[in-house]
C-alpha cells in the first residue's frame, strides 16, 4: 500500500465522519484512528469525579416530592445502528419517509438506509411494533452501536 492509498483512505474517513479505520492483508496492517480515544476520555472522567469534592447539601433544604425523574427509562427497545455510514430516512430526496413515529411496523420491513462506502444498505426490522421515537438524523454521520430508533 502506498501513501496514495493511504491518503485516499483518509479522505473517505473524513468524508463519511469516520473515527476508526482497521486493515490487515497478508503481511500488512494499517489502523487509523482520529479523534479522541473513548478509553482515555472514560479514565479521564473517572479520574476527575474522583478528584472533585462531594457538593455540600444544606440539611434544610427539602426535595420536592413532586420533581419529575430525570433519568426516566426511555420508552421501547432500541434499535441500533449496524455499521458506520449515513443515515437516511428515505430512498430518494424526493420520497417519503420509510417511517415516522407511530409507524406499525413488521418483521423484515425497512426502517431507513445506511450509506457505506457508496453502498445504500437497507437497515429491517427485527421485531414488529410501533416506532415511538427517531432518534438519528437524517442525512447525518453514525457509528456502530448508535440508536436509530425506538420501537414499542
Amino acid at each position: 500500500m502506498d501513501l496514495q492509498e493511504i491518503r485516499r483512505i483518509v479522505e473517505l474517513m473524513n468524508e463519511h465522519g469516520l473515527t476508526h479505520f482497521d486493515l490487515t492483508k497478508k503481511d500488512f496492517h494499517l489502523k487509523l484512528k482520529k479523534g479522541a480515544d473513548l478509553d482515555d476520555l472514560k479514565s479521564l472522567m473517572a479520574s476527575v469525579s474522583l478528584a472533585a469534592p462531594a457538593p455540600q447539601v444544606a440539611a434544610a433544604a427539602p426535595i420536592a416530592a413532586t420533581t419529575p425523574a430525570a433519568a426516566a427509562a426511555p420508552e421501547g427497545v432500541e434499535i441500533t445502528s449496524p455499521m458506520v455510514g449515513t443515515f437516511y430516512q428515505k430512498p430518494a430526496p424526493d420520497a417519503e419517509n420509510f417511517v415516522s413515529i407511530g409507524s406499525a411496523v413488521s418483521v423484515g420491513q425497512t426502517l431507513c438506509i445506511i450509506e457505506a462506502m457508496k453502498v445504500m444498505n437497507e437497515i429491517k426490522a427485527e421485531r414488529a411494533g410501533t416506532i415511538c421515537a427517531i432518534i438519528a438524523e437524517d442525512s447525518k454521520a453514525v457509528q456502530y452501536g448508535d440508536v436509530l430508533f425506538r420501537i414499542k
